[in-house]
């Protein structure tokens, strides 16, 4: 089955328009996930849309509300919303240019791919994509899809396009709350130093398929031992031994200790061996019995 676009509309630089669809750059199906099961009947869990006093309610029934005081809403008709005209629901016009690592980390939502809708479109694709990556600027503009308008930077990413929705402004916490009782005052040289040379060492190009998620590993081990039938083994993370004590000396003899054991050539993560993914279905145990 054909990938579904998430978006589609004008990519819009100046008055050159680019027919493009959106696609999710994430694989959510890849995580593990649960259903909410009754244990007595073996029975998925339902849920009902109801209003206390009145019970059960219909989707149509169903609007939005703003809640202005304790349990006071102002409903807005769905119609209303839908009436709402904004060019971005079609079109994501690039208003603006910065330098890519100019955005601080903490504005990145998630990330979509954008591909041009056919041929016609490519050679002007190809166009906007190039002149991102040699002068290597991100283009920011916005789009509204799912009920919002989100900000979002365009840049390049392989033979297409790289599309980040970003956090507005207000939607950023500041750090005063969290940080405002750490001291400014600068490290001890020595002990930074060594901290220095110890990162140096461990250094290396950026390689994601280098770690795994260990959890979900665990996980579907657990299954895979609950589909065959066997008493699952407890599965413990590794413990490593941790240096204990506040003061200069400890902290500079596990620094020490770990620039001794990292070596002299930049390390990368030890890749594990891939567990193997538990059958697809399972049929309860009952019907295991009845069909023998």
């Amino acid at each position: 089955m054909a990938e579904r676009p998430v978006w589609k509309g004008q990519l819009r630089l100046s008055l050159v328009s680019i027919p493009v669809e959106m696609y999710s750059a994430t694989n959510t199906s890849a995580r593990i996930s649960f259903r909410q099961i009754h244990k007595p009947s073996g029975k998925r869990v339902q849920y009902q849309k109801v209003v206390p006093g009145v019970g059960p309610v219909k989707n149509d029934d169903v609007w939005k509300g703003y809640e202005v005081e304790d349990d006071e809403y102002v409903l807005i008709d769905p119609d209303e919303i839908d009436a709402i005209r904004l060019e971005t629901k079609k079109t994501l016009e690039l208003v603006h240019f910065v330098d890519v690592c100019e955005i601080p980390p903490l504005y990145f939502d998630r990330p979509y791919f954008l591909a041009p809708t056919d041929e016609l479109a490519e050679d002007a694709f190809r166009v906007v994509r190039d002149a991102l990556a040699e002068t290597r600027k991100a283009g920011l503009g916005q789009l509204a899809m799912r009920g919002r308008e989100y900000l979002v930077a365009v840049r390049p990413c392989g033979s297409g396009l790289l599309a980040e929705t970003l956090h507005y402004e207000e939607e950023i916490r500041k750090t005063d709350a969290f940080f405002s009782s750490i001291s400014r005052k600068a490290a001890e040289k020595d002990l930074l130093e060594v901290a220095k040379q110890l990162i140096d060492r461990k250094s290396g190009p950026f390689d994601a398929s280098a770690f795994e998620d260990r959890y979900a590993e665990a996980i579907r081990t657990l299954i895979d031992e609950k589909v065959k039938g066997r008493k699952p083994k407890r599965v413990r993370a590794e413990e490593e031994a941790r240096p204990r004590g506040g003061n200069v000396v400890d902290l500079m003899s596990a620094l020490k200790e770990s620039l001794e054991k990292s070596g002299t050539q930049p390390s990368s993560p030890k890749k594990r061996p891939a567990q193997k993914k538990p059958a697809a279905k399972a049929a309860p145990a009952s019907r295991r019995k009845k069909s023998a």
